[in-house]
């Protein structure tokens, strides 16, 4: 997710360079381009020297995104005085993520906040020239591309709406031109850089889905340029640092170190990793966490990844179902490598694929391979809790191999009464003494499972083509969009 972020915002510096170079930009191409290599190389040196006196591991793509970002906003270099402008806002982004940090959850957008800083210190301003018209198409459509992945669509329409709507909501007061307005909004401002790449960033923005709808439309209306009190305008940096106060009061404020207990080897290419947190963590079965693993050679994919807690917040430890693959990525090996004391770093809780308050809501949950690690949790709660809700789980694994955790279910079967069917989707390897289902769920599978389907909710997880499909086969059958949850894994493992 990180690097995809890098590339987008690598992709408009080289536009904008070329551009220039054309003439249809009013920018020096070289100072342009001796500028982003200028802050990229501080950011980088700044980060790891911060990281090594903070002690923690070093994430690159985090340093070079905000490189970019300020190559993007901050006008480039005209001469050898700016140097020590551009050097402390540089420092100072860095810096903020390490010293305004605490219990290790992040306040503010760090290039926000060090903009804000050095305008009010130094009067060194960003001008956001990123916001033009030449570079209009080609923020749009990498930005929708980009916030298509990172599946962000709703909070940033919230924010472009709040925007809009403010900006004509003052014009209208003040007796403005409106469609000047909103077209100086769209097109001669950096609304849309703004919503695709600082809106976003994930450390400071609400962990769950409603709350990210109202941070949108909260930046959304301090964004708008027509907005002031008095004389006092509000800038961008300004919208975005104060949306973080509101996020930073809504989100779980948790950054922990663990040390592995236990590895265990469930079966196939399945382990099951097991972590002693050094300070209890209250969080809802089915969320999910950022995990950290500094090691000495993170490949194209970094040393970050989203994993879904298997474990129950009535468990004293943290659980990690984890499928290793053949083709490696360099953290996956690093983290199979993992002996008893190595140690992990888990931050930023989130996640809206939560059961619901409502005990008697008959749900429906389907798995796919190592996507069962968040039906664990919640199984594991409920037994935990003596918790019946009508439940039905079905888990579709290649081999029966592949079928973890099962002793969980089980004892849930026994106890709450959870219907539980699994298949094996792979015919050719069916154990002689199997029971269950063989072959893929399908719409007349589940219908004869769960006759009352359309009064249920649907929770999927697993890889994103099956989520996918399990959805439309779900809303052919006649399901509702909003009776359906999807578990959601952001970028690569």
């Amino acid at each position: 997710m990180y690097r995809l972020v890098a590339y987008y915002l690598a992709w408009l510096v080289a536009v904008a360079a070329i551009l220039s170079g054309l003439g249809v930009m009013l920018l020096d191409p070289y100072a342009l381009l001796f500028s982003t290599g200028f802050f990229m190389a501080l950011c980088w040196l700044s980060n790891t020297i911060f990281a090594a006196a903070f002690k923690v591991p070093v994430n690159v793509e985090s340093a070079y995104i905000s490189a970019l970002i300020l190559a993007l906003i901050i006008a480039p270099l005209s001469g050898y005085g700016d140097l020590v402008a551009m050097g402390w806002v540089a420092v100072l982004a860095m810096a903020s993520k390490y010293m305004l940090a605490p219990w290790g959850k992040h306040i503010f957008n760090p290039i926000a906040v060090a903009v804000v800083i050095t305008t009010f210190a130094i009067n060194q301003t960003a001008s956001w020239w990123v916001g033009t018209g030449p570079m209009l198409p080609f923020v749009l459509i990498g930005g929708v591309l980009l916030v298509r992945k990172l599946r962000h669509v709703g909070m940033v329409l919230s924010f472009l709406l709040a925007a809009t709507l403010t900006t004509l909501g003052v014009s209208l007061f003040e007796g403005s031109h409106l469609l000047n307005s909103v077209s100086a909004l769209w097109v001669a401002s950096p609304l849309l850089f703004f919503g695709f790449a600082i809106l976003t960033e994930p450390l400071t923005m609400p962990p769950t889905f409603r709350m990210q709808l109202v941070y949108g439309g909260l930046v959304g209306i301090l964004f708008a340029p027509q907005l002031h009190l008095g004389t006092f305008y509000f800038t961008p940096e300004l919208a975005i640092v104060l949306g973080n106060l509101m996020s930073y009061v809504v989100s779980p404020k948790h950054k922990l170190v663990l040390e592995i207990k236990d590895k265990i080897h469930l079966g196939a290419d399945l382990w099951d990793f097991v972590f002693e947190p050094n300070r209890p963590l209250a969080y809802l079965p089915g969320q999910y966490m950022e995990w950290t693993l500094g090691h000495a050679d993170p490949d194209i994919r970094g040393n970050r990844r989203y994993f879904t807690l298997a474990s129950s917040p009535t468990e004293k430890t943290l659980r990690l179902g984890v499928k290793f693959p053949q083709d490696l990525s360099n953290f996956k090996q690093a983290m199979l490598d993992m002996g008893r004391g190595a140690t992990i770093v888990a931050a930023q809780l989130a996640g809206d694929f939560t059961l619901p308050h409502d005990l008697s809501q008959q749900c429906v949950l389907i798995a796919g391979g190592i996507g069962i690690t968040p039906f664990r949790s919640m199984i594991k709660y409920a037994l935990d809790k003596d918790e019946r809700r009508p439940l039905t789980l079905f888990y579709a694994a290649r081999t029966s191999a592949e079928l973890v955790y099962t002793d969980i279910f089980a004892q849930a079967q026994q106890q709450l009464g959870l219907k539980t069917i699994y298949t094996l989707t792979d015919p050719t390897q069916v154990p002689i003494d199997w029971r269950e289902r063989v072959g893929y769920l399908d719409a007349n599978v589940i219908a004869a499972e769960v006759p009352d389907y359309a009064h249920s909710l649907f929770y999927l997880s697993g890889p994103n083509a099956m989520v996918l499909a399990f959805e439309a086969t779900l809303i052919a059958m006649g399901v509702q969009h909003s009776h359906i949850r999807k578990d959601f894994f952001p970028g690569f493992a």
